[in-house]
């Protein structure tokens, strides 16, 4: 067992651990639970968000035990190097690791829950939503800083992107942490790439690549050219991967 704490938080252990022991029945779940569990506690009147990653097969259970960091380890280190760069993302509070001889049995990630925000996602599909065009430019400013701080966030989906209104100002919150890369050397056709998870929207795209463009000085047809070949290649492994699950469904039977 491992218990990693944020300075300040360590005197929850007591409540935290029964709150994970109770984890299955407790809590107001966030989102559909298929992999991942989210769930909402409340210690001492405050909300706090845990995250439960999904139960790994016996190789990689020994794997992350011995040879790499677990999701919840790295999801609390990455909250931690994304506030030291002046990004936002929710309070990190602490990870939890259990293990058994052979390797990882479970982990868990803890961070304080953040209210009054929406997902991008909310923006993305909604074309009459107020204020639309400003925040997909402030998404691509936020993109364009992280890539020049050599952060590639590689869950780049909308859902992972949290929104809050702050004094006209909308903040982005990054959540989701545990898959990022750090480069030295970001070339601009790798980070263009980076924008892959988004959108297949065309016009979504246009007003990303002009922002991007405007701040990187890269030219904003070139960024429009590989933004929607990244995403037309992430739709096409998408459908291949829906087919295969598909017959893989039927040769079971």
């Amino acid at each position: 067992m491992n218990w990693v704490f944020s300075e300040g938080f360590s005197q929850y252990k007591n409540e935290v651990s029964k709150i994970i022991k109770n984890f299955k029945n407790g809590g107001t779940l966030i989102g559909p639970g298929a992999r991942n569990v989210v769930k909402v506690f409340e210690i001492d009147g405050k909300k706090y968000n845990f995250k439960s990653f999904k139960q790994h097969n016996v190789i990689n259970r020994h794997v992350y035990k011995f040879y790499r960091k677990s999701k919840a380890r790295r999801s609390f280190e990455y909250a931690n190097v994304l506030l030291s760069k002046n990004f936002y993302t929710p309070n990190p509070v602490a990870y939890i690791e259990f293990f058994d001889f052979w390797g990882l049995t479970s982990s868990y990630y803890m961070s304080e829950q953040l209210d009054n925000c929406f997902p991008l996602t909310d923006a993305l599909h909604n074309p009459e939503f107020s204020d639309r065009e400003k925040i997909f430019r402030g998404y691509a400013n936020l993109m364009f800083n992280l890539h020049e701080n050599g952060i590639e966030f590689i869950d780049n989906a909308s859902g992972n992107f949290l929104l809050k209104k702050e004094n006209e100002t909308y903040n982005f919150y990054l959540v989701d942490l545990n898959r990022m890369n750090f480069h030295s050397d970001f070339p601009t056709d790798k980070r263009l790439r980076n924008f892959a998870r988004l959108t297949d929207n065309l016009e979504t795209m246009k007003i990303i690549s002009d922002e991007y463009s405007k701040l990187s000085g890269v030219p904003v047809e070139y960024c429009l050219q590989k933004i929607n070949e990244a995403s037309e290649k992430m739709v096409r492994k998408r459908k291949i991967k829906k087919i295969l699950k598909f017959y893989k469904y039927f040769l079971k039977k």
